[in-house]
């Protein structure tokens, strides 16, 4: 493959040619990570939630310490305190990987059998996840956030790589975590540096795991008034505004797309999730093949259809207590009978077998996430054992996407859907992608995100002059988008003009030394300019955080030939 790819009409659904491998696209299509920076000293780190809501527990002793040992407030932590060790070697690759406990560290190595000159070893800050399904944990350099290639899975009690690296020939770049990614995990969730994708100044969050102002709001006045100022109860919001708490974090659907203006790092407790986020899903496809549907399973069923509004996530769960395993069936049997009254129903429904989830919740597979097991939140009448096993239907599948939970859709949140599903891998949504957004063009000045989708979307085209336009029009809204930064050096270079190119991507490689894709563009064009000598440094700035990828040091090997190198 040459270094400037051309757009293919027709793209391979190999993972390994996706779109997210050209290079118009090296900055999308990341996912989860944390850290400090170099210049914050180690006692600098998030403050656990025992430490953060210590306030609550004057008032509040009894519902801190049993909201300490739910799952929501360990979400995440140090390092330390959730250790999994263990080697195990990914034989496609030929990579050994390592977790070990080094005196008072967590460190990740891993070895690549087949080159003994590539290896690598990073302290572990932090763990997230709480640990019932599995953990996976996270480690900083130079201020830039990562998640660990490996992550510790609970159902086969061992460890694994993360989904979707499993088919890598190498050991993989280092995954940048963005600061959407951390927001059901941690508290006081920061944005990353302006034009990065994972870098931050200061602490990526300010709490690990999920603190008692994520679902009440600001306590500070509450605090400061001996309880007399009021704070959010969720259970007394309106259902959206209440509902909204859990749809926040335990909704995912098949895509989900930020509203024109809107963060999803900027909600909190009060407010309607569907002002931030739309969500959408596949007609047709089955909401048990997807990890974090509880919330679409739950409105399926009779349940919730029979009780509307009365009925909510907090009619069984406890968000400030989590029953001991030995009390599951009890606990939640009672939740049952709540609604399910009747003088003989308690004693004379399967009086033999007390956990009513056993049957009428039952455990499957996440076909998106390997390794683990969801409940069941249907609630179906008749067991479907057999049906959940036996599927075989796939998570991304058909080219059409509905809104779920999510009132007031527009054209620009629907395309926009179409292409965030194109980039997760689906190819058959890429005209109806490109037709949603050209349709509403007119519309859509000061719409960073719809403009470089649509960008993108001409380049694939072959749209080039369209293209540039859009991708121009987007750096004058913000100087420092990388997206359009990546895609318009791209058409620059692939025009000729290599001196805009590199006045374009020098800057941004400068604040994103992690961006492999960037750095090998970047590299190739100083090159062909005639300046081996700074593409040799862009190449080893980004060995530093990729040592295992072998196509860089091949590149790095050739230098000074700067002749385009095909694959």
């Amino acid at each position: 493959m040459a270094l400037f790819p051309a757009p293919s009409g027709n793209p391979s659904p190999d993972a390994t040619k996706s779109i997210r491998r050209l290079a118009a696209l090296v900055a999308i299509g990341l996912c989860c990570g944390v850290s400090g920076t170099a210049q914050q000293p180690p006692v600098n780190v998030a403050t656990a939630v025992s430490t953060a809501d210590a306030s609550c527990g004057t008032c509040h002793k009894e519902i801190l310490q049993n909201y300490l040992a739910t799952p929501m407030a360990n979400a995440s932590g140090l390092a330390v305190d959730r250790l999994k060790t263990g080697r195990f070697e990914h034989k496609p690759s030929g990579v050994q990987y390592s977790l070990s406990l080094e005196g008072s560290q967590l460190m990740l190595s891993y070895q690549d059998l087949k080159d003994p000159g590539i290896a690598a070893r990073w302290k572990l800050e932090y763990f997230l996840g709480s640990g019932h399904l599995g953990l996976t944990y996270l480690y900083s350099l130079d201020g830039y956030l990562f998640e660990s290639p490996i992550a510790y899975y609970a159902a086969s009690g061992g460890l694994d790589l993360k989904p979707g690296l499993d088919s890598m020939q190498q050991a993989p770049p280092g995954l940048p975590v963005q600061a959407e990614c951390l927001r059901c995990h941690m508290s006081a969730v920061q944005h990353s540096d302006a034009g990065t994708i994972n870098r931050y100044s200061g602490l990526p969050f300010l709490h690990s795991g999920i603190t008692c102002e994520s679902c009440h709001g600001d306590t500070r006045q509450h605090v400061a008034t001996a309880g007399k100022a009021g704070l959010i109860n969720p259970a007394k919001l309106d259902a959206v505004r209440r509902d909204s708490v859990c749809i926040s974090c335990h909704l995912e659907g098949d895509v989900s797309v930020e509203r024109a203006g809107h963060s999803a790092l900027d909600f909190k407790a009060g407010d309607s999730i569907s002002d931030y986020l739309a969500y959408f899903v596949y007609s047709g496809q089955g909401a048990t093949k997807r990890g974090v549907s509880e919330v679409e399973q739950l409105g399926q069923s009779v349940c919730k259809r029979t009780s509307g509004d009365a009925m909510s996530c907090m009619s069984c769960h406890d968000p400030h207590y989590s029953p001991k395993p030995q009390e599951q069936a009890a606990f939640y049997r009672k939740k049952c009978l709540a609604c399910h009254t009747g003088a003989t129903f308690a004693t004379a429904h399967h009086a033999d077998n007390p956990d009513c989830t056993s049957c009428h919740m039952p455990r499957s597979g996440a076909e998106n996430i390997p390794h683990v097991a969801w409940t069941d939140h249907r609630i179906l009448k008749i067991p479907e054992h057999q049906e959940i096993a036996a599927s075989g239907a796939t998570v991304v599948g058909g080219d059409t996407l509905v809104p779920v939970f999510s009132p007031n859709i527009t054209a620009r949140d629907t395309g926009l859907a179409y292409y965030k599903g194109l980039l997760e891998g689906n190819f058959a949504l890429q005209q109806k992608a490109y037709e949603g957004l050209e349709a509403i063009k007119p519309t859509l000045p000061g719409d960073e995100d719809a403009l470089v989708a649509l960008g993108i979307l001409s380049v694939e085209r072959g749209d080039y002059k369209p293209a540039q336009e859009l991708l121009q029009e987007v750096l004058k809204l913000d100087p420092r988008n990388l997206i359009a930064i990546s895609n318009l050096g791209t058409l620059l270079a692939k025009s000729g003009d290599l001196p805009g190119a590199i006045s374009l991507w020098r800057p941004a490689f400068e604040r994103n030394e992690d961006v492999a894709g960037l750095a090998k563009n970047l590299a190739q064009v100083e090159c062909i300019a005639g300046d081996p000598a700074a593409a040799r440094t862009t190449l080893e700035k980004t060995l530093r955080y990729n040592p295992g990828l072998r196509d860089v040091r091949q590149m790095l090997s050739r230098l000074p030939d700067c002749s385009p190198q095909r694959q």
